[in-house]
């Protein structure tokens, strides 16, 4: 048969809004009802509508049959084609995002990719362009709120897409784009006016508004693709993907209904590539709908399957599926593969990797689909698939991402009367659904004392409500004992398909959490184990994503470390670190990073790593003045690195005070300053308690020995049971450098100047030759052996003369010195006359539960004699 041209007076918002029915034989006596049943509508819209146009006119859509904005055809073609629709790994499918359709420039390479692509047959879905489906869901707004913006707002949705066609086509492809474009936006402009007047818009009739943006940018690639010469079709896909809606803002695809239409539709265009637009479907009764949100996913997984494609390659701006937020974790990497399984938990969770449920058809037909990066094609992007075989059988591989959910709160129904009485979690999750309340997480107590669950934050104040009013009598009666809320918290969700089969992944996961002092709220897993769902403070949630991620992704331990007293012991510290860092990281698994360097007067900052191959000169220009609480603060709020250290290479008193805090705060210390373990009692005793109760760690090795581990072998043996009954020692590196050297002539005020111009002195040596600093070790040593000394307890024979104590400065000091040579002069010969040597000792007898500090004399076979330098011995 001909075409039949129709002409007639219609409402075009009511055309719009229906399918244009296709005029067979067999159903064109349901058409011409249709059409009578919209003549006998108010005509209110301001205007006729003609129907009807000629085989050749520029608007007609060949393969279209919803009623088209502009003056659509209604024809009656030739008897159907049955031309086999062929399935199978000729197929690929590719999605193009809005962001890739954003210019014309980006539309041909998106055309180029296409061509570029030697699959015998290809199906391309595509998004909108960049930006125009909010500006679609905008103009509808703008209608029914009666704001007469509309008209403008419409006109600037025209000009971006004749701009784009103009820049794009050429010739007659351009014509016919442009005049299907007017026609549309004429269209859209009566149907826009209708909703304005009405001041409100049906769902079909906003979802048959917001998918031109598709059909726009579907009709822009396909002529882009046919200027090239190769033949290409566009597709509508409201003739062929058929939905019913499931609640909650979300559709279900009609299998069996869509591949009967994509046979009809291809049976008209046997076309090797075809166009077909994402996002828009139509419902079982041929009313315009969309996939929701994100739909152009859905669409070309949906498509995907119908073909039974060897393939869906989803096109967008990133370079894969990230192991966690690169937002929040600077150092998330690109996975190479997932499971499907691995990226429906992630879709849940809210990565940003796939619409939640473009994953189902996909995986039924076992079609991999593959997240690639249109701007950076060497990049070999994400294969989602069937269970990927392990590449290592690493313990650590078993997590493959991190995700976060944030704004939740978390509501615990706790009481005895719970326990052991059928239908009370169905109590509680009834009225939770009676409000409408999305469950994020559920965890129940084996013990079924309580069930505790987390739903968003908006949402909970109803929830709370619902619940105190459906158990108000249990309340009352004691069964339940509290319902409680808990603001402020988020989800941390580890996913990963091998932790079902793999022991110790929850262990590494708690430790790496425990170490960045986070404390968890609530916990899930499923049987399947395909994730591990903790809730916690959403204040610690971006320190605990990165402390996770950093155990399993990067380094079993990641570092920030703040230096204080860059001075000589600091200064040597941060050199050694200059050159161990990168063995630390390649042999020891261990990422550090000097954050922070604070002297007394001036601090630097970096919020990733100070470089410490040009510390000093960074410290000399890009230096603040020193604040210690600024200086804390950016190392407790750093969130790129979740273990924080302070390193004190300072002799401070009020350095020292601060331990207490920074332990509190989840900071670990470590120190070789005495001021802490040897200063009052009760606060070394409240430290101690504190870092035992906390998962910090205090470290003082160095405050005793130097380099000597004397701290830690002390501590082994007394561990092993072993009973301390004397240590005695010379524990003043300075004190033995200058005893080993005071000998022969030589008097002992030039062996004092020596020591304190090689910088083995304080800058006043009375500090060093008091005795006090060796009297702090061994109250230091007496309370890690169980002794509770104070320093006032240890007597000390200072070798600073008492005329010279109240010296004004060290320099007067060093001046008056020489005069008490003489004296030494004679200790020393008494000490040689008797085969013997003078050391500076400390020494603690446990059993009697006494110290002392003080100068003697040793044999010279003796291991105190045997020293050189300034070393130690204990």
């Amino acid at each position: 048969m001909q075409g039949l041209a129709v002409s007639c007076q219609l409402p075009p918002a009511a055309a719009a809004a229906r399918w244009r029915p296709r005029a067979s034989s067999s159903n064109r006596e349901a058409v011409l009802q249709c059409w009578k049943y919209e003549l006998s509508q108010d005509h209110y819209l301001g205007g006729p509508l003609r129907i009807g146009q000629s085989q050749g006119s520029l608007h007609r859509h060949r393969s279209t049959n919803f009623l088209r904005p502009a003056a659509a055809a209604i024809s009656v073609e030739q008897d159907e084609v049955n031309t086999y629709l062929p399935k199978g790994d000729m197929w690929s499918v590719h999605k193009f995002g809005g962001t890739c359709m954003g210019t014309p420039k980006r539309i041909q390479c998106v055309a180029n990719i296409v061509l570029g692509d030697s699959s015998e047959r290809k199906l391309i879905i595509v998004s909108a362009m960049s930006k125009v489906t909010d500006m679609m869901y905008n103009l509808v707004q703008k209608a029914q709120s009666r704001d007469d913006s509309y008209a403008i707002a419409l006109a600037e949705v025209f000009e971006k897409h004749m701009t784009a066609a103009k820049d794009l086509l050429d010739g007659e492809d351009l014509a016919r784009f442009l005049s299907q474009l007017h026609s549309d936006v004429s269209n859209l402009r009566a149907m826009l006016r209708a909703i304005y007047i009405a001041g409100h818009a049906t769902e079909s009739f906003s979802d048959f508004v917001v998918g031109h943006g598709e059909l726009w940018s579907a009709q822009m690639l396909s002529y882009a693709i046919k200027k090239s010469g190769a033949p290409c079709s566009w597709m509508d896909t409201r003739e062929v993907l058929v939905v019913t809606p499931s609640g909650c803002n979300q559709v279900d695809p009609d299998y069996l209904e869509c591949e009967k239409r994509l046979q009809k539709w291809f049976s008209r265009q046997p076309a090797e590539i075809i166009v077909a637009t994402g996002f828009i479907a139509s419902t079982a009764g041929n009313i315009p709908t969309t996939l929701k949100r994100d739909g152009s996913d859905f669409s070309a997984a949906i498509v995907g399957s119908l073909v039974r494609a060897r393939q869906v390659t989803i096109w967008t701006d990133v370079d894969g599926v990230f192991s966690a937020d690169p937002r929040k974790v600077s150092e998330a990497v690109i996975l190479s593969t997932l499971s499907y399984q691995e990226a429906w938990e992630m879709s849940y969770f809210g990565a940003n990797v796939l619409h939640p449920r473009t994953i189902i058809p996909v995986m039924k037909d076992n079609i991999p689909i593959v997240i690639r990066n249109m701007f950076n094609l060497s990049a070999p992007g994400t294969m989602i698939c069937k269970q990927p075989a392990n590449e290592n059988g690493d313990l650590d591989a078993c997590v493959k991402s991190f995700a976060t959910v944030d704004n939740l709160a978390l509501v615990n129904v706790e009481g005895t009367g719970m326990a052991g009485v059928p239908g009370t979690a169905s109590a509680i999750f009834s009225a939770v659904k009676d409000v409408g309340a999305n469950v994020i997480m559920i965890s129940q107590a084996s013990s079924e004392h309580s069930v505790c669950f987390a739903v968003p934050e908006k949402e909970v104040a109803v929830v709370s409500a619902e619940l105190h009013d459906r158990f108000r009598e249990a309340l009352a009666a004691g069964r339940l004992s509290k319902v409680e809320v808990i603001n402020g918290c988020s989800i941390l969700a580890a996913v990963g398909l091998r932790m079902a089969s793999t022991p110790g992944v929850s262990a590494i996961l708690f430790d790496a959490l425990a170490k960045a002092n986070i404390n968890v709220r609530a916990i899930a897993q499923g049987c399947s184990e395909y994730n591990i769902t903790v809730v916690l403070k959403q204040q610690d949630c971006v320190r605990a994503l990165r402390a996770a991620h950093s155990r399993f992704f990067l380094s079993k331990t990641t570092l920030a470390v703040g230096i204080i007293g860059p001075g000589l012991i600091g200064g040597a510290l941060l050199n050694q670190l200059k050159n161990q860092t990168a063995v630390l990281k390649e042999n020891m698994n261990i990422d550090l990073r000097v954050i922070g360097i604070t002297g007394s007067s001036t601090m630097l900052l970096s919020d990733t790593g100070i470089d410490l191959t040009q510390w000093k000169q960074l410290l000399q220009k890009e230096a603040e003045p020193a604040d210690i609480g600024s200086f804390v603060h950016h190392l407790s709020d750093n969130h790129v690195f979740p273990n924080k250290v302070l390193v004190d290479c300072t002799a401070d008193t009020s350095v020292a005070s601060h331990y207490y805090d920074w332990l509190k705060k989840g900071i670990h210390v470590i120190t070789p300053n005495k001021k802490a373990n040897s200063g009052p009692l009760d606060q070394y005793l409240k430290l101690r308690t504190m870092q035992r109760a906390s998962y910090t760690h205090y470290f003082y090795e160095a405050t005793v020995g130097a380099g000597l581990p004397i701290i830690s072998t002390l501590r082994g043996l007394l561990e092993t049971g072993d009973k301390i009954l004397r240590i005695e020692g010379i524990f003043s590196g300075t004190l033995s450098y200058i005893f080993n050297n005071f000998e022969g002539t030589r008097a002992f005020s030039d062996v004092v100047a020596e020591a304190r111009e090689a910088g083995y002195t304080e800058p006043d040596p009375r500090d060093d030759l008091s005795g006090t600093d060796v009297a702090r070790k061994v109250v230091v040593l007496a309370r890690e052996s169980g002794l509770r000394l104070e320093l006032s307890d240890i007597p000390v024979k200072s070798l600073v003369p008492e005329t010279l104590a109240s010296c004004s400065s060290a320099d007067e000091f060093m001046q008056k010195l020489p005069s008490f040579d003489e004296d030494w002069a004679r200790q020393r010969s008494d000490a040689e006359a008797a085969g013997e040597v003078l050391r500076y000792v400390g020494a603690l007898d446990a059993v009697n539960r006494s110290g002392q500090v003080e100068l003697r004399r040793y044999r010279r076979d003796h291991p105190f004699a045997q020293l050189s330098g300034s070393d130690n011995i204990i």
